[in-house]
C-alpha cells in the first residue's frame, strides 16, 4: 500500500467510525451495557466472517495461536476503545465523546517518541499543537457547566484515545528495523478487542431489552461502523506512523459532530464549530506539507 493510499484508507475509517453516534440516537429501548454488548458481538461475528474469507479458517486460527504477547495487548486496547466509546456516548453528547477522543495524536507522539524514539518532522509537531489548540477550544465550551452524567461521559471517553495511542504504538512497533523475526498479522487483534468486549458486558446487558428494530441498528454499527473501517485502520497503520494515524482519526471529529447534528438533532455550539475547523485544517496542512516533502526527491531525480 503506498502512502497516499493509506491515507485515503484511514480517511475511509473515520467516516465509517463516525456514524456511531447519530445512529445510537435512532435506539428506542436498548441501554448503556446492552448497546455495547450487541455491537462488539456483531463485530466479533462480522470479523469471524471477513477474516475467514481475508485468510482462510486455518490461517485464521493459526495467527490467533501463535499472535503472540503483542497481538493480545492490541487486542486488550480494541476492548478498551470499543467498550469505552459505546458507555461514554449514552452517558453525553456525541461532540463530547468525540472532542475527548480527539487527544489520541498528543498522546500517540508522546508514546512513540519515549517508547520508539521517533523524531517527529516539525510539520506534525505543528499539527498537533494547531489540533491540541481546536480540541482545548472545543473541550472547554463542551464540558463547562456540565452535569455529572457528562463529566462522568467524558471521563469514560478519555480511555479511548489512551487506548488507541498504545495501540497504534504497539503496531508501528512491530515494523522496526531491531526486530528480526517477521511481523505477526495484527488484522485478528480486532476479533480479539470484539470478543472480549462482548464478554465483559454480556453480564452488565443482561436482561435484554432491545428490540428488533434496536438490534438491527446495532447490527449496522457492529458490520459497517466497526468491523470493517478497523481492518482497514490496522491496514492503513502498517504504512502510516503512529502520529499520523492518530491525526487523520481527528476527522470522525468533524464528521461525527456533523452527523449528530444533521441525524440526531445534536446542534453544536460555535466552539465546536470552531475549533474542529481548527483541527481539520491542521491535519490537511500536515498531509500536504508531507504529501509535497516526498514529491520533491522525486522531481529532483527527474
Amino acid at each position: 500500500m503506498t502512502h497516499r493510499r493509506a491515507v485515503a484508507t484511514m480517511v475511509l475509517a473515520t467516516l465509517l467510525w463516525s456514524i456511531a453516534g447519530v445512529v445510537t440516537r435512532q435506539l428506542d429501548a436498548a441501554k448503556t451495557f446492552e448497546v455495547t454488548f450487541w455491537r462488539s458481538a456483531f463485530n466479533a461475528l462480522a470479523l469471524v466472517v471477513l477474516l475467514g474469507w481475508l485468510r482462510g479458517p486455518a490461517v485464521l486460527v493459526a495467527s490467533l495461536r501463535g499472535g503472540g504477547r503483542v497481538m493480545w495487548l492490541s487486542g486488550l486496547c480494541w476492548s478498551v476503545m470499543f467498550t469505552a466509546f459505546m458507555v461514554a456516548i449514552t452517558l453525553t453528547t456525541v461532540a463530547n465523546v468525540l472532542v475527548t477522543m480527539a487527544v489520541s495524536p498528543l498522546i500517540a507522539a508522546l508514546a512513540a517518541r519515549l517508547w520508539l524514539g521517533h523524531r517527529l518532522p516539525p510539520r506534525t509537531w505543528g499539527a498537533i499543537v494547531a489540533a491540541g489548540v481546536g480540541i482545548a477550544w472545543m473541550y472547554g465550551s463542551e464540558v463547562h457547566g456540565a452535569g455529572a452524567r457528562h463529566v462522568l461521559g467524558v471521563a469514560v471517553a478519555l480511555a479511548v484515545p489512551v487506548a488507541a495511542a498504545v495501540n497504534w504504538t504497539l503496531i508501528q512497533s512491530l515494523r522496526s528495523p531491531r526486530r528480526s523475526a517477521p511481523a505477526p498479522d495484527m488484522l485478528p487483534a480486532v476479533l480479539i478487542g470484539a470478543t472480549l468486549s462482548a464478554l465483559a458486558t454480556l453480564p452488565l446487558a443482561w436482561p435484554f431489552e432491545a428490540g428488533g428494530r434496536d438490534v438491527a441498528w446495532l447490527a449496522l454499527l457492529g458490520v459497517a461502523q466497526l468491523a470493517v473501517p478497523c481492518l482497514l485502520a490496522v491496514s492503513a497503520a502498517r504504512v502510516l506512523s503512529a502520529p499520523e494515524v492518530s491525526l487523520l482519526a481527528l476527522l470522525e471529529v468533524i464528521f461525527g459532530v456533523a452527523w449528530a447534528w444533521l441525524g440526531g438533532g445534536e446542534t453544536p455550539s460555535p466552539a465546536v464549530l470552531g475549533g474542529g475547523a481548527l483541527v481539520l485544517v491542521a491535519l490537511v496542512a500536515n498531509e500536504l506539507l508531507g504529501v509535497r516533502r516526498a514529491m520533491g526527491p522525486q522531481a529532483a531525480r527527474r
